[in-house]
């Protein structure tokens, strides 16, 4: 019995998720029938990030039991001649059979991306957030330090996740703008003043005086694991940062609450995708004859659900 690691990228839109659900299709879902109908064998993965419905992922992690004789590296050219264009194996390798890719120590990227224009982009729907009231990216920039580092981040997480501490390592946040301008300055802003209002509200503009510079905004954080929904909900934060709903300061007040109630609304799937998953390779290379000679069983359990963001 081997154990193979796969890295996976797919197109999330017509997904139910990464994870099989009775409401339609998953990614794991179609990758199984494929490796099935590969090797002849009942086959099951084990991804290390459960994306949700309508997320992507430019290099998600599976691994496989098989006794196939199909050298590892070249099972992803054949598997891919079997999966739908949405979705591509970037690679396969043999790895140790006590390796589990959601239990082993790791470095996960996500990155967000928002549409900010006056009108939304047909192109860009499917992979981007259209925010149509001008963003302060500076201010943004100031509130997202606060969420660097290790915290309690039960305020960013959503109410029905299961896990046993939702305390998380953030290791870097950055806010980037497509056109490299760094300052990312606006036109013409539609707030002309500092103020901010942390009370509901409903922006009223005059459509017609909107004359403000389109630009992508790209938010890209790198941690040790994310909870339920997390990056979605501070993006969303992030937002009222940059519209002047928050002040920066005030995500420092959300984040010691520990209440998802202080925080802002979770951002849509579809700006949301997995960039990627680094391991120390020693946690999953192969080792000498004094390797293991049991293996760990693949069950995907609820338990420490990460961000199916």
């Amino acid at each position: 019995m081997r154990r193979i690691m796969l890295t996976i990228a797919y197109d999330g839109t017509d997904y139910v998720g990464w994870q099989m659900q009775p409401n339609g299709i998953a990614v794991e879902q179609v990758i199984n029938k494929a490796l099935s109908e590969l090797t002849g064998e009942d086959i099951i993965i084990a991804g290390a990030s459960r994306t949700d419905s309508g997320v992507h992922a430019g290099g998600n992690v599976a691994v496989f039991d098989t006794e196939t004789r199909i050298p590892a590296e070249k099972i992803c050219f054949a598997l891919n001649q079997r999966l739908p264009k949405d979705i591509v194996c970037l690679s396969s390798c043999e790895v140790r059979v006590d390796f589990h890719p959601r239990h082993a120590d790791c470095t996960k990227t996500y990155e967000y991306s928002i549409y900010n224009a006056v009108h939304p982009d047909p192109i860009k729907r499917r992979y981007s957030y259209f925010v149509y009231v001008p963003l302060d990216v500076d201010a943004m920039r100031k509130a997202a330090e606060y969420l660097v580092g290790e915290h309690d981040f039960a305020s960013f997480c959503s109410a029905h996740a299961q896990v046993k501490t939702t305390v998380r390592t953030v290791y870097s946040l950055d806010i980037i703008c497509g056109d490299q301008d760094d300052s990312c300055i606006i036109n013409e802003a539609i707030h002309k003043t500092s103020d901010y209002k942390n009370t509901d509200l409903k922006i009223k503009t005059d459509t017609s005086r909107r004359t403000y510079q389109a630009q992508d905004i790209k938010i890209r954080i790198s941690g040790n694991g994310f909870l339920y929904n997390m990056v979605r909900i501070i993006v969303g934060t992030l937002v009222k940062v940059g519209y002047h709903f928050y002040p920066p300061e005030y995500v420092k007040t959300i984040l010691e609450a520990c209440d998802r109630t202080k925080a802002g609304p979770k951002a849509p799937a579809e700006g949301l995708k997995l960039i990627g998953i680094k391991y120390d390779p020693k946690n999953y290379e192969l080792l000498p004859e004094t390797a293991p000679d049991h293996t760990e069983p693949l069950i995907d359990t609820t338990d420490d659900m990460d961000e199916i963001d």
